[in-house]
């Protein structure tokens, strides 16, 4: 059965010291394009979860994101104290250097007042506490993500049930267009023949009953559309049958459609028949609404 490529699913894990929040996105692209945002802790871990999300995903725009909600402390961030007491042993050992001295009170006073400001103003002042995550939780976190991928998994089986629908009822019109082209085609055949007699007659020319039997037949092979009609319906079941094998199959549906859309031109270049030529411009308009919905299926 097809799939679409769209979809969304989540999942969320409570351990000892913060909850798990897994979500995971997907959205229609020709190939796999994986977008992986994990905490720094598990960045180690990204080759196993991309390898993982390959094998069970097989195409589209992928977005996961892991995301941790620690309950155990009060801010996200801390003072990164080392680095400030760096920035101020440099600022000390510049002073000195520089030969700069406190002759007023008040330079001493606005320095002592201004140094900490300025210290927490520099870079990497602060650090988030990812470091602090517990990575032996790895595999928790891993039976998350893969709670996710099912949830994904069983949007995309939903939303591709609406597009079989939707494909199987175009599919069949086009096979009722198809059908009503059929006894127009013969109608047309015969018309060329007695058109082309009726023009001979009134020329009243003289001719070789062989070779004229010979150039209808051929003029008329270069008419017949038999061989189109029957390429095309083969193609409609094929396509049909193709919709009901394991996804991912959204590919293999667009060369059919290729070649569904190949048989449908040429039939519209050989009708001479205005009828005929409404029908065929019936059938391009579903099947170009068939390309649309291709475009979102795996």
């Amino acid at each position: 059965m097809i799939q679409s490529m769209t979809g969304f699913g989540k999942a969320q894990l409570e351990l000892s010291n913060s909850n798990v929040n897994i979500e995971l996105k997907s959205l229609n692209s020709k190939h796999l394009d994986l977008n992986i945002k994990l905490p720094k802790a598990y960045k180690h871990q990204e080759l196993e979860l991309k390898k993982y999300l390959t094998n069970k995903l097989y195409r589209g725009k992928i977005e996961i994101s892991v995301q941790f909600d620690d309950f155990t402390s009060e801010s996200e961030y801390s003072i990164n104290v080392p680095k400030l007491k760096e920035y101020h042993k440099q600022i000390i050992d510049l002073k000195n250097e520089l030969n700069l001295k406190n002759n007023t009170s008040n330079h001493e006073k606005l320095e002592k007042s201004d140094i900490v400001s300025i210290l927490l103003n520099m870079p990497e002042a602060f650090y988030k506490k990812e470091n602090e995550i517990q990575t032996h939780n790895w595999a928790d976190i891993f039976q998350g993500v893969e709670n996710a991928v099912e949830s994904l998994v069983l949007y995309r089986k939903n939303e591709g049930a609406n597009l079989l629908k939707d494909i199987s009822d175009r599919i069949a019109l086009i096979d009722e267009f198809l059908k009503e082209i059929v006894p127009l085609s013969e109608f047309r055949i015969e018309n060329i023949k007695s058109t082309l007699k009726d023009k001979i007659e009134n020329a009243e020319l003289q001719i070789d009953p062989n070779r004229f039997e010979q150039e209808l037949i051929y003029y008329l092979e270069k008419q017949d559309i038999t061989e189109e009609i029957v390429r095309l319906q083969s193609h409609l079941n094929y396509f049909l049958e193709t919709t009901k094998t394991n996804s991912p199959n959204g590919k293999k549906l667009g060369f059919i459609c290729q070649e569904i859309g190949r048989e449908i031109n040429t039939i519209g270049s050989k009708a001479s028949n205005a009828e005929m030529q409404k029908i065929v411009v019936n059938m391009k308009n579903e099947l170009e609404k068939i390309k649309e919905q291709l475009l979102n299926i795996l």
